[in-house]
């Protein structure tokens, strides 16, 4: 089948026939009639009463229900028709409104009128809403269960017809029965322009769209009408990439569109394929920005299965035709492209689309413990760590060989590490893992959005690599960068205050910090910040434990002056005198801290990382990852506030903020299930015990006990591999591996 569709003004032509009139006489299949209030356009009146009849095939409107009324108005409903039922929201919107109140306060309507219009409008009336492909009528009725009748009366006709298709639609369905015959495709592309490039505006969808949105409301916020609408702005973006200079911010406006809104991304597709169907090769340099999106959509979404087809067919089609090696080149990669992606939570950044328009990869910092950097190359599908199955286990092949965390391992020699490493994105002193199947791209976008809101942070966003899941911390080498990872870690956790260790231990693992940075003592010696020495929290502890109120000041309490000047008065002087203090205590503890550096001389930088990885792990807990939890409640009815949750590879325990001792410790092999039961609730149930915690932290917490899981897992399925490996080589004939619970 061929469609004719000779230019512009084919493509404005319109899919549906036009309903004949016909008088109240006829009625065909009459359905629902009534009284209903209509939002009209002019005067000052905004709603005016109609009689209004739904048959099958349209919703009409008379000025009344005498048979020989005038018929005033026909929606003639279709598949892509559309019904906005009534709500609470609308019921609101039609409550009395100021241009009502000034007519009838300037006497411009009658005292009956006057007194119908105040009773229905304080009262409020249920709306719904009835798109057609010209009009929109926007209906009221006083009662909630009419209002509810007449929509779904109306949903049922819409459900009732069959679905529209446009002359796109039909012509791709002809291009897949013929795609075994050229000569056919040939003649399909030639006789139908709506399939090729053009510089001619697009007046509607090459696919169908619900005339108005049923979801609009929840993207009125973003300044998005309705979806066919958006469908014609997108072509009109795409004619103005042939010109820009600048295409990255309008390549990067389209794609956030087709983010927002799923439906258009079969519609853009369409019309990259209709501006990239090449003819000659006079209009390739034309094109060329249209690859450039199409590359960059290959690699952010895919279509739906039909287009999918579609699109393979396309690009095959165009490279069978030779008629530029760089459209060639462009054809090739998103067919690559399309075999590796997968859904995006974010456009990508403007260095992505920079090496998309060109087809490269982008360059990624990763920072690392030790104020170390590598350069990694990246794709747009790139992820952050994929675990490996069991498969590849057995098998002795990875699926992750593109990842970040195992390209950073090789570069850094770590990939024969008992250990595992993650990616984590930082900025100061905060930081989270990032997930395995996360894509990079993904982060990096997010950073450059996170820095353009605020462009004058002194912290910036970066990706940091670092040790994820401790199962062995006594095998690392010394002479090893994974022991300096061990180390800056451990030293991080103590400055932010999550090694308890008394005062004493604190001082000299602050000196030895000194020794390791600045080697022997020197009163010349440039000293770093005591924040980077010593837990900040400790010595607030300390300068707290001296009263800030002045001898003889009389105590009120805090309600009797706050909002007032004395009370700001005195509350600035209470921080005031808080500063002083820490500056006192800050000064005291740097000069123990200075005392306890001078008998380190001697000491090289490894000696002194090995003393300060020595008292750390005096600490029980060493080695595990802890989580702030609010409070806990265990099966023995017990609960305690603002606790450390640690997580390890032998067990899970439970620990007052600053105390050593453990209140619950939770071997692994004894946890038979843990989970998130709510928003902020995580539970683990163990063989006689049930915890439930309230954290902020779950997605942390339940990614690293999956990741000790799998990582114990791996270790002993590969040394099963091992044993197997062995076995057989001793009897050939066992060919079967054991079966393992997971």
């Amino acid at each position: 089948m061929l469609y004719s569709l000779s230019g512009v003004s084919e493509e404005k032509r319109s899919l549906i026939t036009q309903k004949r009139k016909m008088t109240m006489d006829e009625e065909p299949e009459l359905l629902v009639k009534g009284w209903l209030l209509r939002e009209v356009q002019g005067g000052w009146l905004r709603q005016r009463r109609f009689w209004f009849i739904l048959t099958s095939e349209s919703l009409d409107y008379y000025s009344g229900p005498e048979r020989d009324a005038r018929r005033l108005g026909t929606l003639v409903l279709t598949s892509l028709c559309s019904v906005l039922w009534p709500d609470k929201h609308t019921y609101k919107q039609t409550e009395i409104g100021g241009q009502e109140i000034h007519g009838i306060e300037k006497g411009k309507v009658s005292g009956k009128e006057a007194i119908h219009m105040m009773s229905w409008y304080l009262k409020g009336y249920w709306s719904l809403t009835v798109y057609g492909r010209k009009h929109c009528y926007r209906l009221f009725s006083k009662h909630y269960n009419e209002a509810v009748h007449w929509a779904c009366a109306v949903q049922k006709v819409i459900d009732s017809k069959a679905p529209v298709e446009t002359p796109t639609q039909l012509l791709i369905r002809d291009i897949e029965e013929n795609k075994f015959n050229p000569e056919v495709v040939e003649h399909i592309y030639q006789h139908n322009p709506i399939l090729r490039y053009t510089q001619s505006p697009l007046y509607a969808p090459l696919l169908p769209f619900p005339y108005g949105s049923l979801d609009q409301t929840l993207m009125a916020g973003k300044g998005y009408t309705s979806i066919r609408e958006e469908a014609v702005r997108l072509f009109h973006s795409l004619q103005a990439l042939e010109s820009s200079r600048q295409p990255v911010p309008l390549i990067q406006g389209v794609l956030q569109t087709c983010l927002d809104l799923r439906p258009l991304r079969d519609e853009l597709y369409c019309q990259l394929i209709k501006q990239t169907s090449v003819q000659s090769s006079l209009e390739v340099q034309t094109q060329l920005r249209y690859w450039q999106l199409l590359t960059c959509m290959s690699c952010s979404f895919l279509p739906s299965a039909g287009v999918l087809r579609y699109l393979r067919f396309h690009l095959k089609r165009v490279q069978s035709l030779s008629v530029n090696a760089e459209v060639e080149s462009y054809a090739s990669f998103i067919a690559q492209a399309l075999e590796k992606t997968r859904g995006r939570e974010c456009v990508p950044s403007w260095e992505e689309i920079q090496g998309l328009m060109g087809r490269q990869e982008i360059l990624c910092t990763v920072h690392y413990p030790g104020a170390g950097c590598c350069q990694i190359p990246l794709t747009s599908h790139t992820t952050a760590n994929e675990v490996e199955t069991l498969d590849d286990i057995i098998t002795d092949r990875s699926t992750g060989s593109t990842t970040v965390v195992r390209k950073m391992a090789e570069r850094l020699g770590l990939q024969d590490s008992r250990n595992t490493f993650a990616l984590f994105e930082q900025n100061g002193c905060w930081e989270k893992a990032i997930g395995g199947s996360t894509i990079v791209a993904d982060v990096m976008t997010r950073f450059e959005n996170l820095s353009a809101k605020d462009p004058d942070s002194e912290c910036k966003w970066r990706l940091r690599f670092k040790l994820y899941c401790l199962l062995d911390t006594d095998n690392i080498s010394t002479e090893s960068i994974e022991y300096l990872f061990l180390y800056e870690q451990c030293h991080e956790m103590v400055v932010r205050g999550q090694l308890p260790a008394g005062e004493k231990d604190l001082l000299s693992l602050a000196a030895l910090r000194l020794q390791y940075l600045l080697g022997d003592f020197s009163a010349l010696s440039p000293y770093p910040p005591l924040e980077q020495l010593f837990p900040s929290g400790e010595l607030e502890a300390r300068a707290l434990l001296t009263p800030l109120e002045l001898p003889g000041c009389p105590s009120f309490p805090a309600g009797i002056l706050a909002g007032t000047i004395w009370g700001h008065k005195r509350r600035q002087e209470q921080d005031q005198r808080l500063r002083a203090r820490l500056r006192e205590e800050g000064a005291v503890v740097m000069s123990a801290i200075l005392e306890h550096w001078k008998p380190l001389a001697g000491y090289s930088g490894r000696d002194s990382m090995a003393a300060y990885l020595t008292i750390a792990r005096q600490w029980s807990g060493f080695g595990c990852t802890l989580y702030e939890v609010d409070f806990y409640i265990s099966s023995t009815g017990s609960f305690s506030q603002k606790l450390w949750l640690g997580v390890a590879a032998s067990c899970v325990t439970l620990y007052r903020q600053g105390e050593s001792e453990a209140l619950e410790c939770l071997p692994i092999g004894q946890i038979c299930s843990y989970g998130v039961s709510d928003s902020n609730t995580f539970r683990i149930t163990a063989e006689d015990r049930d915890l439930l915690l309230e954290t902020s932290k779950l997605t942390e917490i339940m990614q690293l006990m999956n990741a000790y899981f799998n990582a114990t897992r791996r270790q002993l399925s590969k040394d099963d591999c091992i044993s197997i490996e062995t076995h057989q080589k001793l009897h050939p004939t066992i060919l079967e591996l054991p079966s393992h619970s997971v």
